[in-house]
């Protein structure tokens, strides 16, 4: 989701016509969190190259709202905290954790190893993280079928007043979104004592998970939803082309959903786009691959 995230916000920002000026290193240098100088690396690799980009190069811009300027720094933050709950995951799975651990010189001791506290917090705060990144990209996915915020066709789509476009997958994604943000409440910070009060603070760890698990599948529609509104865009931005990176995501999403014409039973595709992301994953995981 993350990698695919990326290549999306690239899709979106070009469709909008929006500057690259925000990915330049110098500024990334200058506060250099891990996520945030990866994915403005990766911005700067999607974007290059890109006929559309330079279309409007001289247009006099100086700078683009949040949701497109500010997408190292937000989806760099959703990989921080993704790699602080992967590392976590990781000790845990090589750890051991039972009560009593029984060590080779034959001692029995007792301890609280089993205590899940890391692993509970990793998981709030990687859905924290990945709530935010599904929050930014709903908000993209506003600036795309909103005329009063683009160029674009109302809603993506010609006839705006006979067809509706993609006005409910923004609404869909904002469901999401907002359903993300009440699962996102984290479960660490609960705790009710159990086992006549000898078991007093425990981690809801398992909560914790499962909400985290809902949370990604919720970020991955949304994700999914900026794909194809991206897409769409990029159709009415022809015959001028975006990079040949994102050319490459743009015709894998083409293969498995057509242009959006007039209106039709949107819930196909959008399943269909979900199950893209795979692939779609696969294709951003390398901006400068070439041919």
């Amino acid at each position: 989701v993350l990698d695919v995230a990326d290549a999306v916000a690239a899709m979106t920002l070009d469709a909008l016509q929006g500057t690259d000026t925000a990915f330049d290193a110098r500024i990334h240098e200058a506060r250099p969190h891990p996520g945030q100088k990866k994915v403005a690396e990766r911005m700067r690799a999607f974007l290059g190259n890109s006929p559309l980009r330079d279309s409007h190069r001289d247009c006099g811009k100086v700078q683009d709202a949040y949701s497109l300027r500010c997408i190292p720094q937000v989806h760099g933050a959703a990989r921080d905290v993704v790699a602080f709950a992967i590392a976590t995951m990781e000790i845990e799975l090589n750890s051991a954790t039972d009560n009593p651990l029984i060590f080779e010189e034959g001692d029995a001791i007792s301890g609280g190893n089993f205590h899940g506290a890391p692993v509970a917090l990793a998981c709030d705060v990687a859905a924290i993280g990945m709530t935010d990144l599904a929050s930014i990209s709903e908000r993209r996915i506003e600036r795309l079928v909103n005329p009063q915020l683009s160029d674009l066709p109302p809603f993506l789509v010609r006839e705006g007043g006979l067809h509706s476009g993609f006005m409910i997958a923004q609404v869909t994604a904002a469901a999401l979104v907002s359903e993300s943000k009440g699962l996102a409440h984290p479960a660490s910070v609960d705790s009710i004592p159990t086992s006549a009060n000898k078991e007093d603070h425990v981690s809801m760890g398992p909560i914790a998970a499962r909400k985290l698990a809902a949370i990604v599948e919720n970020a991955a529609n949304v994700v999914a939803i900026e794909a194809l509104c991206a897409a769409q865009a990029l159709d009415f931005r022809r015959p001028l082309r975006t990079s040949p990176a994102l050319e490459r995501i743009h015709a894998a999403l083409r293969e498995a959903v057509p242009s959006w014409d007039a209106d039709r039973y949107l819930h196909a595709d959008l399943v269909a786009a979900r199950r893209l992301l795979g692939r779609l994953a696969e294709l951003a995981a390398d901006p400068v691959r070439r041919d």
